[in-house]
């Protein structure tokens, strides 16, 4: 399928797809400008680490931290981590430079940019088209590099099906809710957790909008982070409504969020090795020697082609999570 930004022109295509598949149970920010953070972040089990340019760095501190991100991305070993900029968002006067000097000075050792406060396609475009011009005149594999969208405003929300197809290099859409809170005049001041007065989930429309927007094309859906560090109950309480939703994951401020997140948003070891089942006895129910049927027995459970698509969801997520199985499936007695 040929992207179209909203103009109607084709978006800039990139080389081969993205790695979309990658776990980012965890994605943990750290400011890009405080170099013990940095290094403390290696040694922590977060799939995901973000450098963050944006608002962890003040003003005056901007510039020196890009430098500061570069060397801390060769040096640094970040083994079995995705490696994640954050820049400065396209209203300001930072965002080029932002990423001309990390991308030139750490492209090899860099997974993705992350750009926040998207409102429409046409920034994806141009965060996508600056890429390729340093890929190619760095001699970098075009492509490569990924991009994950930040929705934080109003405007954001309504566009997110046009920004989620905006580009071939884009693997995930992410709730910033802090933003979006204060743009939509939200009556509360605890980010992630829901205003007073309101009966419901005030959360469930974003949520479920950027959920099939990231589901339509392929991508991964990631929730904002909870502000409470120190209440690690209230995390996992919010964590648990984004993964029970089909989040992929959400982003963690402290390290004593990490542990949390991951448990969230991995399978359970029963429904891992439940899905396991599932596929292995469906594989079998409908192969020549299982009588090539479209449905089958497992236990007391009937299952079907719908069963075993969403055994492939939890089967996938545990593995990205490194579970191994406890089962093994056995075929009936004829």
């Amino acid at each position: 399928m040929t992207a179209l930004a909203p103009n109607g022109a084709a978006a800039p295509q990139s080389g081969p797809p993205v790695d979309r598949l990658r776990p980012r149970r965890s994605c943990l920010a750290v400011p890009g400008s405080n170099p013990r953070f940095l290094e403390k972040a290696q040694g922590l089990p977060a799939d995901q680490v973000f450098l963050d340019l944006e608002d962890a760095c003040a003003p005056l501190a901007k510039p020196e931290a890009r430098h500061t991100i570069v060397k801390f991305l060769n040096e640094g070993d970040w083994t079995g981590k995705t490696r994640v900029v954050r820049v400065n968002d396209w209203t300001t006067e930072w965002t080029y430079r932002d990423v001309v000097t990390v991308v030139e000075g750490a492209g090899p050792n860099l997974d993705c940019i992350m750009l926040p406060k998207v409102q429409n396609a046409q920034q994806v475009v141009a965060l996508d088209l600056l890429l390729t011009q340093i890929e190619k005149t760095m001699g970098f594999e075009v492509g490569r590099i990924g991009i994950e969208a930040q929705i934080e405003n109003a405007q954001g929300l309504n566009n997110v099906n046009e920004i989620a197809q905006a580009s071939q290099r884009i693997e995930t859409i992410i709730f910033g809710p802090a933003d979006f809170m204060a743009s939509i005049n939200m009556k509360s001041l605890v980010v992630g957790e829901q205003p007073p007065g309101y009966p419901a989930d005030a959360y469930h429309y974003i949520l479920m909008k950027i959920l099939m927007a990231a589901r339509a094309n392929d991508l991964q859906a990631i929730d904002g982070p909870y502000l409470q560090i120190r209440n690690v109950d209230g995390f996992r309480e919010v964590a648990g409504r984004a993964a029970a939703l089909g989040f992929d994951g959400k982003w963690v401020l402290h390290p004593g969020q990490v542990d949390a997140a991951n448990e969230v948003f991995s399978p359970s070891q029963e429904d891992y090795d439940h899905a396991e089942l599932i596929l292995d006895a469906y594989e079998y129910c409908t192969s020549e020697e299982g009588g090539k049927k479209g449905s089958a027995m497992l236990g007391d459970e009937m299952i079907d082609e719908a069963s075993r698509k969403m055994a492939l969801v939890i089967a996938g997520k545990g593995r990205a999570a490194g579970l191994r199985r406890t089962t093994t499936f056995e075929t009936p007695a004829s």
